[in-house]
């Protein structure tokens, strides 16, 4: 294994290694459980720099959170012990309120049963919504990308640097959706700074996946420095339902580091419709309209309109598209120019195409497919702030 963790590294890869904290794995195999430090050793010694730590067969070591503390505590400190950094991803599918306690010993902790690639089907074998305030006895599996988006809503607060809520890895191009729905997904798991683990076939990878999982102004969002999950400002059912009888709309918000703000509109009804929301909306936290930040005037730049093309997705399949440019906008070399050191720059790939702009105490528009997202980068104007009317 120590050879074939070389041969990764060598490419400039990383190398990933998988158990549980259990007797076994989910797959039946050896767990971890009672054997941590040994594992943790030999884990370390073939140079692995990532551990998924899974939640089979635990012998009924949960139940309370300090039984899961406990357990995955064990291999959190036998990890530390080896004097190699490894990530280590927490995964016990959100049992026990992970997001309360992990952030001490953990990298990144599973919020959620499974995803699978559907957009907004529901499942019985995944029995929580997130609409029970988040009190998920059976976190399940069998979990859609809508029914993960709202468990988010309750917990984007825990989320932090170097210790993020995992809403698990991404479905883009196992076809069970569409374009725009793997925009959204992609969009939504990027913006709650979610682990973005690619979940498909890579070598068999499509141009139009390619396309969603290289958009850098959207993995900029993921990668900003800082850390935080978005805040969904409000969730508003509709009468345009789809197949499976759902349908809402939802604003979401994000302030980064740089003081800019991501802003989703998302649009889960069953046909396009034009969204909105304000300033005062976006900056409620604040103090909506009378916060400083409502009362400004905002560039809006569109995340999603710079994507690569197909023939470019596909020359980059082929292996025939050449260097990056510096001043690209599709495409952007992360191992030249980290995405901290790009967005200081204001490097266009990662701001995504100014679209026009917003006056104080203004509305954004968008038009939204159906299933879709409107992403945006909202970027204060200066010397844009408008007078208060004295009393």
């Amino acid at each position: 294994m120590a050879h074939v963790a070389d041969q990764i590294h060598s490419l400039g890869l990383k190398f990933g290694m998988y158990s549980s904290a259990g007797y076994y794995t989910c797959g039946k195999y050896p767990g971890s459980l009672g054997k941590e430090t040994q594992d943790a050793q030999t884990f370390a010694s073939w140079g692995v720099d990532y551990l998924k730590y899974d939640n089979c067969y635990n012998g009924g070591q949960a139940g309370t959170q300090m039984f899961s503390y406990n357990r995955y505590d064990v291999m959190s400190q036998a990890l530390n012990k080896t004097g190699r950094p490894i990530l280590y991803s927490m995964c016990n599918w959100g049992e026990d309120s992970p997001w309360n306690w992990a952030q001490t010993m953990a990298n990144s902790w599973r919020m959620s049963g499974d995803v699978y690639d559907s957009f907004d089907r529901p499942d019985v074998r995944c029995p929580c919504t997130g609409d029970e305030g988040y009190d998920c006895a059976l976190p399940g599996f069998h979990c859609s990308v809508m029914n993960i988006l709202n468990k988010m809503a309750a917990i984007q607060s825990k989320s932090q640097s170097g210790a993020t809520s995992d809403m698990d890895m991404l479905e883009v191009g196992n076809g069970g959706q569409t374009d725009d729905e793997y925009k959204t997904h992609f969009s939504m798991w990027a913006l709650n700074v979610s682990p973005l683990i690619i979940g498909t076939d890579v070598p068999s990878m499509t141009p139009s996946t390619l396309s969603i999982y290289s958009n850098p102004a959207v993995i900029a969002l993921n990668q900003d420095p800082g850390v935080s999950a978005a805040v969904r400002h409000w969730r508003y059912y509709v009468s345009d339902v789809d197949q499976y009888d759902m349908g809402e709309i939802s604003m979401w918000a994000r302030t980064l580091n740089n003081s800019d703000v991501a802003v989703a509109l998302v649009n889960a009804g069953n046909s396009s419709r034009m969204m909105n929301t304000t300033l005062a909306e976006i900056f409620f936290d604040n103090g909506g309209a009378r916060s400083t930040q409502a009362m400004m005037g905002y560039d809006v730049y569109d995340l999603w309109a710079y994507r690569m093309n197909n023939a470019t997705a596909t020359n980059v399949l082929n292996g025939t598209a050449g260097p990056i440019m510096a001043n690209s906008t599709t495409r952007y070399n992360s191992t030249a120019m980290s995405y901290a050191d790009g967005l200081a720059m204001n490097h266009t790939a990662l701001l995504g195409n100014r679209t026009g702009s917003i006056p104080p105490l203004g509305t954004l528009k968008a038009m939204v497919p159906r299933h879709g997202v409107g992403l945006f980068r909202l970027r204060a104007q200066p010397g844009s702030m408008t007078k208060r009317d004295e009393l």
